[in-house]
């Protein structure tokens, strides 16, 4: 596993609250490639409280046509699902309807997301004060969110095709 550096958007005085993002890769293994994976989630700092906040990012997941415990969806299979990914020249652009973030991401992130077309996005509705934005995670912070977690419960869920700019 490759970790990545945390990015933000400070919206603190919404009921989402501050909105980070994480890149990070698994892999490559004997019999599959690097898998590029990102997460956005809230500190749960939001102008309502954590819990009102988790309401608040479920309502946004649902928004953007996920289910929020539900199956993982291929979004270049499905129009319904309204994030976007935009990789070159080592920066990553997510939009999504309540969040829009420009970051660099590292090589190894950017090269599997462009060999495999796609990179895996989960949109997680538990808060997670712990990681403040700005700050490098590891991969033993990534196991820490994710541990006795049941992965699809804990948010929204879809393969996003990577798009790239064109000459």
């Amino acid at each position: 596993m490759t970790s990545s550096n945390v990015v933000s958007e400070a919206r603190s005085a919404s009921p989402l609250g501050t909105l980070s993002a994480v890149f990070w890769t698994i892999g490559p293994t004997d019999d599959k490639p690097a898998a590029p994976y990102l997460m956005v989630y809230s500190l749960g700092d939001g102008s309502d409280g954590p819990e009102a906040g988790e309401e608040a990012m479920r309502a946004a997941v649902e928004g953007m046509g996920l289910t929020v415990g539900g199956p993982v969806i291929d979004a270049s299979q499905d129009s319904r699902v309204d994030a976007h990914l935009l990789v070159e020249a080592r920066q990553a652009v997510l939009t999504l309807p309540f969040l829009k973030v420009q970051c660099s991401v590292p090589a190894v992130w950017e090269a599997a997301a462009k060999e495999l077309g796609h990179a895996y996005l989960m949109c997680s509705v538990r808060p997670w004060p712990e990681l403040p934005p700005g700050g490098a995670v590891s991969e033993e912070q990534l196991r820490s969110f994710f541990a006795g977690e049941d992965l699809l419960a804990a948010g929204g869920h879809a393969v996003l095709p990577v798009r790239r700019l064109q000459g």
